[in-house]
């Protein structure tokens, strides 16, 4: 198996098997599935954060608005009588910024959003290229199943249709406007690139890199027209680290050298002229001290 190391910039992502059969075109879709479900995971990893903290998301037309405008334009969250928390609710906790309705799950309840966020993060985490793990599209799948599965058992009456983790789940987020926009790749317009090299569509894989399918490779997703990405630094950050640690010890010996006196190996062991016969005669080792 091949196996790619996928970047986006200078950023890895995740690490990815596939053969050298595999079209450049379908290689592209399941890379981008990947790559957009790690993002989706990213942002129901923050969603269930605030869905443990204050509640489900109020509708629209409330947000924003204090209990008092609320109250004065006649507005009513309908949803928060049928989406309620298996178990009660805990403390009120209001949301600050007034996106939800702060009516959170009690804390044994939360708990089940905290542990299954956590998980599903790990799972599609960058920590997985360092540990030599590949990531699959089943591996990102069942990761926000599981997202699901927790939300499910926490409000078994399901979450308000508005609600952004509800629409993340049926694939209907409206990304419109923010930075998560910006992020989000479209398969028809993604490319891959490996060794400043653009991989065509209608090719496969083995007409770049070869029959050899024990390969390992950088290859950058890239939206097309933006150009060759930027190449890979000869020396990784890492080992310019060490480099960096290794010289600056390195200048602090020479430093310490030339302060030190001239006569100053006098005092080394090396230098004694008896050291080599007390050595012979068992002596070196004899300590003598005053009662």
């Amino acid at each position: 198996m091949v196996k790619l190391h996928v970047k986006k910039g200078d950023q890895s992502q995740f690490l990815y098997e596939t053969t050298v059969e595999e079209n450049i075109g379908e290689l592209i879709n399941k890379l981008v599935e990947i790559f957009n479900g790690r993002l989706k995971i990213d942002r129901l990893f923050y969603e269930l954060e605030t869905l443990a903290k204050h509640g489900t998301t109020l509708p629209p037309n409330m947000q924003g608005l204090t209990d008092d405008q609320i109250e004065e334009l006649h507005l009513e969250d309908k949803w928060s009588k049928t989406c309620i928390p298996q178990g009660g609710e805990s403390k009120s906790a209001v949301d600050p910024v007034g996106r939800r309705n702060g009516k959170a799950p009690c804390d044994k309840m939360a708990d089940i959003l905290h542990q299954t966020r956590e998980e599903a993060r790990t799972t599609v985490s960058k920590d997985s290229v360092t540990a030599n793990k590949c990531l699959t599209e089943k591996d990102v799948q069942e990761a926000i199943d599981k997202m699901r599965g927790s939300v499910m058992i926490v409000y078994p009456m399901g979450l308000p249709p508005h609600d952004p983790i509800k629409m993340e789940f049926d694939n209907e987020e409206d990304l419109t406007g923010t930075q998560a926009s910006k992020e989000v790749l479209d398969e028809a317009n993604t490319s891959i690139w490996w060794a400043s090299k653009e991989m065509t569509n209608d090719k496969k894989l083995k007409d770049y890199i070869g029959k050899n399918e024990k390969t390992k490779i950088v290859v950058k997703l890239q939206k097309k027209g933006q150009g060759a990405p930027q190449r890979e630094p000869a020396v990784s950050e890492d080992e310019q680290k060490r480099m960096m640690a290794y010289y600056h010890k390195r200048q602090e010996d020479l430093k310490k050298l030339e302060t030190e006196d001239s006569d100053a190996y006098l005092n080394s062991a090396w230098s004694d002229s008896s050291q080599l016969k007390r050595q012979f005669q068992g002596l070196n080792s004899v300590s003598w001290r005053p009662k």
